[in-house]
């Protein structure tokens, strides 16, 4: 659920009633802020009045960057998107890669919040060899992906190989067919 407080988007991350002995019944929360990402601890009393926001979630396909603003194609209406890389988020822009399809989260007319896929194939771009025998270090080494972004890989994992990335957590999951 998503909340308008103070001109401000608040999406609900966790919510307990509680019922005191004395006094009235009030529910605590845990807010996140939809645009910066910020949390808030926010206790809400009987009778308060909070404003439901309906958001829309709708598909767009990332077209290019022109050195300013990443540009997503609204895949229903055709429109073209310019988003700022703030709008997307530090850690999703190191997987963002052309035709990649995504997730808009809309407020009206809007895309205030873009969400890639959970799990992107890419292509490993350099990565030191592999030496068989070599698992004093855990078995891993670190590979560069097509989009700059750094992962640790087995070692039988070679440049030029698409592997399948967790980009939440920065992690290799599997080879790519």
């Amino acid at each position: 659920m998503t909340l308008n407080m103070d001109g401000t988007l608040w999406t609900i991350m966790w919510f307990q009633h509680h019922k005191p002995g004395k006094g009235n019944t009030v529910v605590r929360s845990k807010l996140r802020n939809v645009l910066t990402g910020a949390v808030l601890e926010k206790t809400f009393r009987a009778g308060d009045r909070i404003d439901e926001v309906r958001l829309e979630h709708r598909p767009i396909t990332y077209s290019y960057s022109d050195g300013h603003h990443y540009h997503f194609m609204d895949t229903q209406t055709y429109d073209d998107i310019p988003l700022s890389g703030e709008v997307i988020g530090e850690d999703q822009l190191k997987y963002l890669k052309e035709g990649m399809e995504c997730d808009g989260l809309v407020h009206g007319e809007t895309v205030i919040n873009v969400e890639l896929p959970f799990f992107v194939t890419l292509t490993i771009t350099q990565t030191d060899p592999g030496v068989r025998g070599d698992t004093a270090t855990g078995g891993t080494k670190p590979a560069t992906l097509e989009t700059g972004a750094v992962v640790q890989v087995p070692l039988f994992v070679n440049e030029g190989e698409m592997i399948r990335v967790d980009r939440r957590e920065d992690k290799y999951i599997e080879r790519a067919k």
